[in-house]
């Protein structure tokens, strides 16, 4: 395929995402201020921005060693041998919806109209980091199938699959750089042990994300599995509230934050991606046939029990989307008695999606400054993940702000809580 036949099918892709998003709501009526395709700018960040006062203000009080950015997506196609699968229909441009967000992911990651994706993912990663101090890391996922509830994989109902040997092996390679995620579906009927291969191995997670993969977190099926996470010492970093981003709208009511109680219950460290700031759910509270609620909301219900004040956390990742913004990232900032118990991820490579996010909606939300919102936009074509640290350190909610430890989350991870 040619360079500009590439580029012809991409920006029809473009088009299409426009009508659909707009007409899901996905869209703000902001044109995107980043337009929609990522440039990747190659060249180092420009001394007008890394010596700006903005630049010096997001690195005050953050010790780079401490900084794991705890939601970094393995993306590829498996062309290294790496072992990961992408569904075919991400791959045809019949299937319009799936082929635009596969598009869009290989536009965030930089990668070439030719050459091996699973490489250039990897090298385009690390040329971020070559932007970040030493020290600092990224905690890459792995991402199991879905499985049917009887513990049979579904190819049919899986939109990728990152194995975990993949990003182990990774982890290994670039110690300096990267830290692992295993992903394993309690459903399986090894899960059990493929989990103790990944906490052997140096897995420092495990990731879940229940409308895409299929499980239920409030079932019983999990129990087993919950023991030996519990037993490993391993806490549970799993999306709640609605999934747009991947395969998994039939199964949205498996992103209600309420069925994280029996994971709670259990003793697991749960760890709940974007504060659920998506979609609504049925409060499960007042039984199954209860009013629906935000899941945010739910979620917030959850953080303010008394009785998971050590085990339950909140991430931040993609809180900055335009579809989020509104659903509580002003809530979420305000709320400094949580700050000590969130921890920030950038759900890469999302950011480099250009109309995803957007600093005039921000700033429209009173989150973000004018000029800062200005710096933002001059930064993001350079180096997004660093785009994405920079607009968190910098939003404000009147005085309140991210306490800088949000974004220091090293020792949660290596902290090892007592088994029961």
């Amino acid at each position: 395929m040619t360079t500009n036949r590439s580029r012809r099918r991409f920006l029809g892709a473009l088009g299409l995402f426009g009508a659909a998003g707009a007409s899901a709501g996905l869209l703000p009526w902001h044109w995107p201020d980043g337009g929609f395709i990522n440039p990747c700018l190659k060249e180092p960040l420009p001394d007008e921005l890394t010596k700006h006062d903005l630049w010096h203000a997001a690195w005050q009080d953050i010790d780079p060693a401490q900084m794991w950015d705890c939601h970094v997506h393995a993306v590829g196609t498996g062309d290294s041998g790496s072992g990961i699968w992408v569904t075919p229909q991400m791959q045809s441009a019949w299937a319009p919806i799936k082929y635009l967000q596969y598009r869009f992911y290989l536009n965030a990651s930089c990668v070439p109209p030719e050459g091996e994706v699973d490489v250039h993912v990897m090298k385009q990663l690390l040329r971020l980091l070559d932007a970040f101090p030493p020290g600092a890391k990224v905690m890459l996922l792995a991402f199991d199938h879905h499985y049917t509830s009887d513990g049979a994989k579904s190819l049919e109902r899986s939109t990728f699959h990152v194995p975990n040997e993949y990003v182990r092996n990774l982890a290994r390679d670039f110690p300096a750089r990267f830290e692992w995620i295993a992903s394993v579906h309690p459903y399986r009927k090894d899960c059990v042990d493929v989990l103790r291969w990944a906490a052997e191995n140096g897995a420092r997670a495990v990731k879940w994300l229940p409308p895409a993969m299929g499980m239920d977190p409030g079932s019983p099926k999990c129990d087993n599995f919950y023991a030996a996470m519990v037993k490993h010492r391993l806490p549970l970093l799993t999306h709640a509230g609605d999934e747009h981003a991947v395969e998994g709208v039939e199964f949205q009511a498996l992103g209600n934050p309420l069925l994280l109680r029996r994971a709670l219950d259990h003793g697991v460290r749960v760890i709940v991606a974007h504060c659920a700031t998506q979609g609504d759910n049925i409060d499960l509270d007042n039984g199954a046939n209860g009013p629906r609620v935000a899941n945010f909301e739910l979620f917030s219900r959850l953080m303010d029990e008394p009785r998971y004040e050590g085990s339950l956390f909140g991430e931040i990742s993609a809180t900055t989307q335009i579809n989020r913004i509104k659903q509580g990232l002003a809530r979420i900032i305000e709320r400094q008695d949580w700050h000590s118990r969130l921890l920030n991820g950038s759900d890469y490579p999302l950011p480099g999606v250009m109309p995803l996010f957007n600093m005039t909606s921000l700033v429209a939300a009173g989150l973000l400054d004018k000029a800062n919102a200005d710096y933002c936009r001059r930064l993001r074509p350079h180096n997004t993940l660093m785009a994405d640290f920079v607009v968190k350190r910098l939003l404000r909610v009147g005085n309140a702000r991210f306490a800088p430890g949000v974004f220091m989350t090293r020792d949660f991870f290596l902290a090892l809580p007592d088994a029961e």
